[in-house]
């Protein structure tokens, strides 16, 4: 295969002006030199929680749980609703985005207080060690762990046990696919769903979808290796890959929690997240896929307000009533 045989897919017409002013050729592009100041630069612009909820009734709390073994404790912080349901709700437990090299944990802050507001459900968000100072297994382990408290105290924060979903964006999807799968292996916390929002779960970039979108969009094919080379390292697309890192190195799909999988025809992942369905089902496992056309990467956080968002976000509160209303 090679780079000139193929066209990348076009974005939705109502998205183009907004993709091209965030991902244009005037935008910077994240480097190996750039991501200590690109982290600096996401805390200082970022609105404050306060902000990003306004008037909104829900109640904010920090928490630091336990680290793995050895490791320092884990920031996270907790979105309830105010006037929160006497008998127990659904909890989310969130992990950022970033490529496993940039980000913080309230990032996703207004996505999850759509899902306090509309679920009545208790949100926490994570905030897990980044490479490269931090390669693999330091993420996935942090936000591990990080579930594995907030299972423990569910009554204190009145969500049901039952009713847990683990859920991110990008590297957070893809390290909720690898928590996912930890949590099967070690039977740590029977998990209700797990939400992937466009994941990153393949190390290897050997798709037709990672070799269509190589400059200016959200999320190139170079950023993605630079972000495998951070968590990876020399590992990176050898048999020495963790799947708990790359979770399309799994070779056994078979007894995860249901799984929703979104991504964007027109982004680097569309391809590896289609495989992945496809392989839970292969095991006769429970995934529902949405590939939605016209789509960038990230496009339901750069463009809340267009018709293929709104389409989006209905999909994906369809999906969690209906998982969640299993366990009721």
């Amino acid at each position: 295969m090679t780079d000139t045989s193929l066209r990348s897919v076009p974005v939705d017409p109502e998205l183009v002006p907004i993709h091209r002013a965030v991902a244009g050729p005037d935008v910077p592009v994240l480097t190996a030199q750039t991501i200590a100041s690109s982290r600096a630069a996401m805390i200082e612009t970022w609105p404050s929680v306060a902000e990003m909820l306004g008037d909104l009734p829900i109640d904010v709390s920090e928490h630091l749980a336990p680290g793995p073994a050895g490791a320092p404790d884990i920031a996270i912080t907790v979105l309830r609703p105010r006037n929160q349901a006497a008998s127990p709700v659904p909890g989310f437990l969130n992990i950022h985005g970033g490529g496993m090299m940039v980000g913080h944990r309230t990032m996703d802050v207004p996505r999850l207080a759509d899902l306090v507001m509309e679920l009545g459900a208790v949100a926490a968000t994570v905030e897990y060690r980044l490479a490269p100072e931090h390669p693999h297994p330091a993420p996935v382990e942090d936000c591990h762990a990080a579930l594995v408290w907030f299972a423990a105290n569910a009554s204190a924060f009145g969500i049901d046990p039952a009713r847990i979903v683990v859920m991110g964006g990008s590297a957070g999807g893809g390290l909720s696919a690898g928590v996912a799968l930890m949590a099967r292996d070690r039977k740590s916390v029977d998990l209700a769903g797990q939400l992937l929002l466009c994941p990153m779960i393949d190390d290897r970039n050997v798709t037709v979808s990672s070799h269509q979108f190589v400059s200016e969009t959200t999320w190139t094919r170079g950023t993605n290796e630079l972000g495998w080379s951070s968590l990876l390292g020399a590992a990176k697309g050898t048999d020495a890959a963790s799947p708990y890192a790359a979770p399309t190195r799994a070779s056994d799909l078979s007894g995860l929690a249901p799984a929703y999988i979104e991504a964007g025809s027109a982004e680097v992942f569309r391809d590896e997240n289609v495989d992945y369905a496809t392989r839970i089902w292969a095991v006769g496992g429970e995934a529902e896929l949405h590939i939605w056309s016209g789509g960038f990467h990230g496009f339901d956080i750069y463009a809340p307000q267009t018709e293929l968002t709104r389409a989006a976000l209905a999909a994906r509160l369809s999906w969690l009533r209906r998982i969640l209303g299993k366990r009721a």
